[in-house]
């Protein structure tokens, strides 16, 4: 249990700006629990987004997206927006792998970065001032957050990195596929009650699968910035779906 609790700590002071005066030791113990909580850190950036969402209910619907969108951000600090502009730049620059490389490390932003960066957030907040102006239900805030860092954790744990160093690389000698599956269980609560929440896993499991063969094909492995990258990817990912959902489906079989 103190594992866990350790866990918990690490996976929130790595996953958030929330201050927490703690200082969990580094083991395989407790990383092993970090990455099991990345879920459960995304329920709590989901629960504050969602009472947002609640309290601003009679605010206009682009103005509420955007307020979401923005706490969403903050509570991250942007950490994973980081590692969208590293692949972004690395893959626009059509240089050789190892250049590609040097360019993921590089500091400095460059303007296929920028242009990542603008449309990911863009398309996020069309899609949530979509959702709230369909009055979709309020879960959906909850579940994505959670679904973006479970892709994360399935990429780094199913996923060899491209060099034996790194805080991925680090991360990865703790962990085996049964952390996966049980970081999964945050959100069987939300599966009982909303069964096409079954549905989403299947969905993401689909995204972390495209990300783990691009990663091998274009990197020959990953790092940190693409466990990043593939939780705001899973994130724009999921929301795309749930607005496919309530844009096309007439009659909805998943309970949605």
């Amino acid at each position: 249990m103190r594992n866990a609790l350790f866990g918990l700590v690490l996976a929130l002071q790595f996953l958030t700006r929330i201050p927490i005066p703690i200082v969990a030791p580094w083991t395989p113990q407790t990383r092993r629990w970090a990455v099991r909580a990345y879920p459960l850190v995304g329920l709590l950036i989901g629960g504050v987004i969602g009472i947002l969402a609640i309290y601003m209910q009679n605010v206009p619907a682009p103005i509420t997206a955007l307020a979401i969108l923005s706490v969403w951000v903050a509570l991250s600090g942007g950490l994973h927006l980081d590692g969208v502009m590293d692949i972004a730049d690395a893959l626009g620059s059509n240089q050789p792998l190892a250049r590609r490389w040097e360019i993921m490390k590089d500091p400095q932003i460059g303007s296929f970065g920028m242009l990542a960066l603008v449309f990911l957030l863009a398309w996020k907040a069309v899609l949530l001032w979509a959702l709230l102006a369909y009055h979709a239900p309020w879960w959906w805030l909850f579940i994505v957050p959670a679904l973006g860092r479970w892709a994360g954790v399935a990429l780094l744990v199913l996923t060899p990195c491209a060099r034996p160093k790194g805080l991925a690389w680090s991360w990865q000698q703790s962990l085996s596929g049964q952390d996966v599956a049980f970081a999964l269980l945050p959100l069987a609560v939300f599966a009982l009650w909303a069964p096409s929440v079954v549905v989403m896993v299947l969905i993401a499991t689909v995204f972390v699968v495209m990300m783990r063969w691009c990663m091998m094909r274009l990197f020959n492995g990953i790092n940190g910035d693409m466990v990043g990258a593939t939780i705001e990817g899973g994130e724009l990912w999921l929301l795309i779906l749930l607005w496919s959902w309530w844009q096309f489906a007439t009659v909805s079989p998943l309970g949605i």
